[in-house]
């Protein structure tokens, strides 16, 4: 049996400010010839399907759209909410369209009931859990669960798992030791984390909420990633669509097909001469790329991001690294102040802004300016 795993689609996200949605579009369609190439028995979208909890009408055409086309190839498709869906909202009308193949998991509240695939080895037993808190999971239990790793086995153990057949599990959680990107939302101490060993029963676990392609420990515990970098600390990261091929019990493997976005992501460092020169760009995707620019230069150039929009239409983020942004000094409280002119206490306070002293020019304004204001308090 073969199976296509994806994850944390966020339809409707914004990155710096940027709509994504058209590049949503184009990914999505890629990712239906990865589809048709390899001809899947079902698709598993393990969450964040939205990033929104309430999406824009925009976002919600885009996911009608590629359902429709998923349903029209006959396919069996899993669906849970992540924590940026509102599980209720996403599973509207989810009993209706069961009978299309479109399987959308409801927001937890009972013992989770698997849906079976079958094929020439057997029975092939998928659960679908939504991402859940401790204390969802307490109201429905009179067990003690005060972490996110009892709740997930106590969901899990409340399955009764049938060890003798193929079982598999979507799930949007976080497992210890996986490695996040800066556009996931971040758990204060790491008190979400769930301990690998509660999922070790399934034949394979389809995680979705971190946006890094990447297994835990053990291939068969895998995050497929995001389809598209949702933050420059993903800009080197290789997106891709997971593939999982199922055979008897206890044989498995896993492929990935690599997906190429509308628009790359890329951070660019130099000053900006060298930056706005013809042959730093020429041949290369940085002009449509979205881009984030660290300029070197010691001195802030007027309207930086505007005329650097001009070559880099695509440009979401500007800012410097020079001396005065690397060094930062701590600013304590002024010492000896009856001691010093107002002159010298200026002169403190912008080192300590700074990291650089002024210049003669500088301190020839400043002195005029002191001089001015002293004689219009006389």
């Amino acid at each position: 049996m073969r199976l296509i795993h994806l994850s944390d689609l966020h339809i409707g996200k914004r990155v710096n400010d940027f709509s994504m949605l058209e590049d949503q579009k184009y990914i999505l369609e890629q990712i239906l010839r990865i589809i048709d190439k390899h001809s899947p028995d079902g698709v598993l979208i393990a969450g964040d399907v939205y990033d929104k909890t309430v999406p824009s009408a925009e976002a919600t055409v885009v996911l009608d759209s590629f359902l429709v086309e998923l349903a029209n190839r006959n396919l069996e498709v899993f669906i849970i909410g992540g924590n940026h869906d509102s599980q209720e909202r996403l599973a509207f009308a989810s009993r209706l369209i069961d009978k299309s193949g479109i399987h959308i998991s409801p927001a937890y509240k009972e013992k989770i009931k698997p849906f079976t695939l079958k094929d020439e080895h057997g029975e092939v037993n998928i659960y679908l859990l939504p991402f859940i808190k401790p204390i969802m999971v307490k109201r429905e239990s009179e067990e003690e669960i005060s972490t996110y790793t009892d709740a997930v086995r106590y969901v899990v153990d409340e399955m009764g798992i049938d060890n003798t057949k193929r079982n598999i599990l979507v799930s949007h959680q976080l497992v210890t030791g996986a490695e996040r990107s800066e556009s996931e939302e971040v758990s204060i101490g790491g008190t979400d984390n769930i301990d690998a060993s509660v999922l070790m029963d399934f034949d394979y676990v389809a995680l979705g909420h971190l946006h890094r392609p990447q297994s835990c420990g053990i291939d068969k515990i895998r995050y497929c990633g995001t389809p598209l970098k949702y933050s420059f600390s993903e800009a080197k990261d290789k997106k891709s669509v997971t593939i999982i091929d199922l055979g008897k019990k206890g044989e498995m493997e896993i492929i990935t097909e690599p997906l190429v976005p509308l628009h790359d992501m890329a951070e660019l460092k130099g000053t900006y001469n060298d930056l706005t020169r013809t042959d730093f760009y020429k041949g290369t995707t940085y002009q449509t790329d979205y881009v984030h620019i660290t300029l070197t230069d010691e001195q802030d150039v007027p309207d930086a991001i505007g005329k650097l929009r001009v070559i880099y239409k695509n440009l979401m983020k500007l800012d410097y690294d020079n001396t005065r942004t690397r060094k930062n000094l701590d600013i304590d409280s002024a010492s000896c102040v009856e001691d010093k002119t107002p002159l010298e206490l200026f002169e403190e306070l912008y080192v300590r802004q700074n990291n650089k002293g002024m210049t003669d020019e500088q301190k020839s304004l400043v002195t005029s300016l002191i001089k001015k204001i002293w004689e219009g308090e006389e």
